[in-house]
């Protein structure tokens, strides 16, 4: 059972999840959420979707997961994980085929400590925007940001391959993608104006057939951002 509208406070909750599925409670348009679907479609796991009304979250949903948090996953034995890399990681062990974490354990630290620096590069992303609607001046923050890439450019340069871990992609190129997929929705893209292999590296991944399968189009992303801004989410929007 795949949802796309999303369930809001009064709705039934869903029934079981089958036997041999694992259930995904998303939200269409966040990039936490869309962390475990890039995981999910790369390594072809049967499952189904629940999308969640992040504003007004029906109960049953908050008795999973107390902290009213996508992603979130369920197995059929009732067990609940939540936190996007908790998630993802999780669905990488429990799901051997097609690895997207390296077996050797000094390659996957290195994995998680990029992506906890990266952890301090997503508040601009939201910092900046929220500024510039404000009539304040981001040029210091653009210019952090700008410094921040600048280091996830010179770790490919060094590294000479097209993806972060490698020449195919890993886990850790699906954890950072979804921002940089907002890029243009968040009126960042000039940022990477300096940094042209990791411009190079955003094309590279665009091709990819996960990517292009859980990804919007600009046009949605800015009309869902609009709802969002108003203070009125349509999380259901273009449905």
């Amino acid at each position: 059972m795949t949802t796309e509208k999303s369930f809001a406070k009064g709705s039934a909750a869903p029934g079981p999840v089958p036997k041999d599925h694992i259930r995904l409670y998303s939200m269409r348009f966040c990039p936490f959420a869309q962390r475990a679907r890039l995981v999910l479609h790369a390594k072809g796991i049967k499952h189904d979707t629940v999308n969640i009304n992040l504003k007004d979250k029906p109960d049953w949903f908050l008795e999973k997961n107390p902290l009213g948090l996508v992603p979130t996953l369920e197995t059929p034995n009732g067990q609940v994980i939540y936190e996007s890399p908790i998630t993802c990681d999780y669905l990488d062990e429990v799901y051997p085929e097609k690895k997207l974490l390296p077996s050797d354990p000094f390659e996957k630290a290195q994995q998680k400590m990029m992506l906890e620096h990266f952890s301090k590069i997503t508040p601009y992303f939201y910092k900046i925007p929220m500024g510039r609607r404000n009539g304040e001046d981001v040029s210091t923050l653009e210019g952090e940001l700008k410094e921040k890439l600048a280091k996830l450019n010179e770790d490919l340069v060094i590294k000479k391959t097209k993806f972060f871990a490698g020449d195919s992609i890993t886990m850790i190129d699906y954890m950072m993608w979804p921002w940089f997929e907002r890029l243009e929705i968040f009126e960042l893209k000039h940022c990477l104006d300096e940094t042209p292999v990791l411009k190079k590296w955003t094309g590279h991944m665009l091709e990819d057939p996960t990517v292009k399968a859980t990804m919007h189009s600009v046009d949605t992303y800015k009309a869902f951002y609009k709802t969002y801004i108003a203070g009125k989410p349509n999380y259901d929007y273009g449905l």
